[in-house]
């Protein structure tokens, strides 16, 4: 344990030093990244029992940033993100390494350029929690508990403000929603297989489209709140949307305000247990 430790934290603290470095260098992935803006100006219907995935088959369009000239891509095969809600004119990411734009990915929404330090930053909170494991192996318990809850009780109060906006602006967008008729389209079926066990599991995933008030014709898996997905190719149902952006629709908007309730309450449990857990640690030490 005395050794074991030590060489945590060192191996991981030249992880991140070379990771910083690298940033600094502008030599990361994230930095050696393409990102364009692009329009999907074709979306084709799912087959009915056919597989979910690659997500709802499109056609994006794009300008080469070099050429000048407009590119027309799809996202068949790997293609990073699925797409799994999709309109004519909807805004999607495109990405690729410099020099090898054959290599491209979808983002769901357009990205700004990143740095690449989420790699580092994961080695700085590894070489924390060595450092964290030996104040409790030197200077006993308590002091995990102090190392352990303060950053984090920290992080959790300072994240709380923001996650009642979010929850508040949630439900006020859910209460705003325009309400129009939908129809399941499609049923898709992925099986899976086990390869230990033999295990067999089965996906199924609806898809529903629905044309929003001002016209837009959307295409989009729906995998909540709809009973007996199995039997429900052709069904009708009503879809709930947000009319600035419709990949934010419900088939149930009371289930949704009632979960971001339930996440609310979860928030608060996390950073008072934090804070709780840094108040002991601290007492004990006195």
């Amino acid at each position: 344990m005395n050794l074991l430790v030590p060489l945590w934290c060192g191996v991981w603290g030249v992880v991140a030093l070379a990771g910083f470095g690298m940033s600094v260098a502008g030599v990361t992935r994230e930095q050696r990244t393409v990102r364009l803006v692009g329009r999907i100006v074709r979306v084709r219907v799912p087959v009915h029992g056919g597989s979910r995935a690659g997500g709802v088959s499109v056609v994006v369009s794009y300008r080469d940033p070099v050429s000048g000239r407009e590119v027309t891509v799809t996202n068949d095969g790997e293609r990073g993100d699925t797409v799994a809600v999709a309109w004519v004119g909807r805004e999607i990411g495109v990405a690729h390494l410099r020099g090898r734009p054959h290599a491209y990915r979808f983002t769901g929404v357009p990205l700004e350029p990143g740095r690449g330090l989420f790699l580092p930053g994961v080695a700085v909170f590894l070489v924390y929690a060595g450092l964290v494991v030996l104040a409790a192996v030197e200077w006993g318990w308590p002091w995990a508990l102090v190392g352990l809850g303060g950053p984090w009780a920290v992080f959790g109060t300072a994240h709380l403000p923001g996650a009642v906006r979010a929850k508040d602006r949630r439900v006020e967008r859910l209460a705003a929603m325009d309400t129009v008729p939908g129809r399941v389209v499609a049923v898709l079926k992925d099986v899976t297989v086990d390869q230990d066990d033999g295990h067999t599991a089965t996906t199924l995933t609806p898809v529903i489209e629905f044309t929003t008030r001002e016209g837009t014709a959307v295409t989009a898996y729906c995998t909540t709140h709809l009973p007996d997905p199995a039997h429900a190719h052709g069904r009708d149902l009503t879809v709930h949307y947000t009319p600035t952006d419709p990949a934010d629709f419900t088939l149930n908007p009371t289930a949704d305000q009632h979960a971001a309730q339930r996440e609310m309450i979860f928030d608060l449990t996390v950073s008072a247990t934090l804070v709780t857990a840094l108040i002991t640690g601290v007492t004990l030490l006195l």
